[in-house]
């Protein structure tokens, strides 16, 4: 299923970037300290709910691991953040996933994270997975309330 994922993914993030928002000076400097190399390619799209794949096989797949639909305040795909309404202003919660962005930079891009990602949540659960611990501990000293501006 790794390469639906991936092409999921990837059509998220060129959404997310063709309509969403760059970041304002504040947050590229919660970017540079989340580790993101470039944070001037980064955008977020303000959604009513973090979209979920559409096909049921991928929706399966996403439950199983805990992406309920429209329970996770931000999800980043590559360069591209959704944050969900509730959470626009949360500082803490974009920096979580501008953690997760420094990763997919890191491990080379959808392929290489998603690959550890979903083997991690698979193996010892979300809220245990290493990468998610990683991006939890680093966002920890970011301001939990605030527009970040």
């Amino acid at each position: 299923m790794l390469p639906q994922v991936c092409a999921w993914a990837e059509f998220q993030e060129r959404h997310i970037l063709a309509e969403g928002e760059p970041l304002t000076q504040a947050q590229r400097e919660d970017a540079t300290a989340m580790g993101v190399a470039h944070p001037d390619r980064v955008r977020v799209l303000r959604v009513p709910s973090v979209p979920v794949p559409e096909l049921p096989e991928l929706r399966v797949a996403a439950a199983s691991l805990g992406f309920l639909p429209g329970g996770a305040a931000g999800m980043a795909l590559g360069y591209g953040v959704f944050l969900q309404n509730d959470y626009w202003s949360v500082r803490g919660v974009l920096a979580h996933e501008l953690a997760h962005t420094s990763q997919y930079e890191r491990l080379g891009g959808f392929a290489p994270f998603l690959r550890q990602y979903l083997t991690e949540c698979l193996a010892v659960g979300y809220h245990q997975s290493a990468l998610e611990l990683e991006a939890v501990m680093k966002s920890a000293g970011v301001e939990r309330e605030g527009a970040g501006e």
